[in-house]
């Protein structure tokens, strides 16, 4: 019983000692301070509250004018005008989409004026991940790039993949 306690106690030691190291692997500048932490959570939590509540203007300010958002099918690729057109009937009837954030990881450049993240996503999809690209600009940070996917757990991958292969072959056959 000792033994046992010992190796259990050993193992945990090893498990956060790797976790720390993994943690020490990302330079500290790349982290950013607390406050532009807070700052981008905030513009981020804020971004998909203006979706949930229905908020056009206010969800479609957070995106520069030149931002790309990718979707989870294959074929959702907008610049912002186009993800606007597209996004407007949802938004008109009240039926978007309300995600929140379930682990998020924010990267700042040196610099301060760029950001990345990923993050997993409670959705009606179940969850999701989102990541994209930051920028600072005057009036706050936003987004040139937004990437959703859905995750799809490695004991179903086959049967997945099975559903959605022939929809698939025939885009790679165009594409």
């Amino acid at each position: 019983m000792k033994n046992k306690a010992l190796s259990i106690l050993a193992l945990l030691s090893s498990l956060i000692f790797s976790y720390n190291l993994a943690a020490q692997n990302i330079p500290n500048s790349m982290r950013g301070t607390v406050n532009q932490q807070k700052e981008m959570i905030s513009m981020l939590d804020s971004f998909n509250l203006a979706a949930a509540k229905a908020d056009y203007t206010t969800y479609f300010n957070f995106f520069t004018d030149y931002a790309v958002f990718a979707g989870t099918d294959a074929k959702e690729r907008w610049d912002k005008k186009e993800f606007m057109v597209w996004a407007k009937p949802y938004f008109d009837k009240k039926t978007t989409w309300n995600f929140s954030a379930l682990e998020r990881h924010i990267y700042i450049d040196p610099s301060g004026t760029h950001a990345w993240f990923d993050e997993l996503l409670n959705t009606q999809m179940k969850i999701c991940r989102g990541s994209g690209v930051l920028v600072k600009e005057p009036n706050g940070w936003k987004i040139m790039q937004y990437i959703l996917s859905a995750t799809i757990p490695n004991e179903v991958m086959d049967s997945v993949v099975k559903i959605k292969a022939p929809i698939e072959d025939e885009l790679i056959k165009k594409l």
